[in-house]
């Protein structure tokens, strides 16, 4: 289904700091949203997020950190259950193995709590919760920054193997223009509130026109990065 989204904006104590902004996501798209700190991409993606939400699209997100997602008090197994029911799903209906398994977690105790897993399990497993209901996008703001460079590329190469063939598009916040260069398709430049770039990914690293982009692609030691 494809995703599309008008004029877009975000007012914080009287100043603008998302500017009016349209965008247009396919079936099976992977978009990345770049930009520096204070250029507005997160609040592109969560602005997105609730405007398709609003038009009664499946949107999962992924935060930065597994701890903005997981109670510490409560068991694995019970955030598993939460999410099925949040889906409006009954309790074992979602494909638990077959997403476990692709996300390299199945060793993973449920009855544990979040801190008897390590940062990259956790952040997986959420990752795997937010695909439970085969969404229309997937989100993921900065979601690798919490973790090791060794596993963020991994956990990024097992979300992108799971994707493949499935009509769920992806946007990817970051950044990290080493992850972005290798995830996504195309590209979304922001920079003070305003998307000032769009297009393929290989033709904004090699050409970029805006200075914002200029920018981003000039420190060329992204290219060196393993995720």
């Amino acid at each position: 289904m494809t995703l599309t989204v008008t004029g877009l904006s975000a007012i914080r104590s009287g100043r603008t700091i998302l500017h009016p902004t349209s965008l247009v996501i396919h079936p099976r798209e992977r978009i990345g949203i770049v930009g520096a700190s204070g250029s507005g991409k997160s609040t592109l993606g969560h602005a997105l997020i609730d405007d398709l939400r609003q038009q009664g699209h499946s949107v999962a997100h992924v935060p930065q950190s597994p701890d903005e997602a997981l109670d510490p008090l409560r068991s694995m197994a019970f955030h598993w259950r939460e999410a099925e029911e949040a889906l409006g799903l009954q309790a074992g209906h979602a494909d638990r193995e077959g997403l476990f398994r692709a996300l390299k977690i199945e060793g993973g105790d449920l009855r544990k709590r979040p801190w008897g897993w390590s940062r990259g399990m956790q952040q997986r497993f959420v990752i795997a919760m937010a695909l439970i209901g085969a969404p229309d996008l997937i989100a993921l703001d900065e979601p690798t920054s919490a973790l090791d460079p060794v596993v963020a590329a991994a956990t990024m190469e097992l979300l992108s193997g799971f994707l493949d063939g499935k009509d769920t598009a992806m946007a990817l916040i970051t950044h990290d223009l080493g992850l972005a260069a290798l995830r996504v398709d195309r590209l979304l430049v922001m920079a003070d509130g305003h998307l000032v770039e769009e297009g393929r990914t290989e033709d904004i690293l090699e050409r970029p026109e805006t200075q914002a982009a200029k920018a981003l692609s000039a420190h060329r030691n992204w290219m060196a990065l393993p995720c």
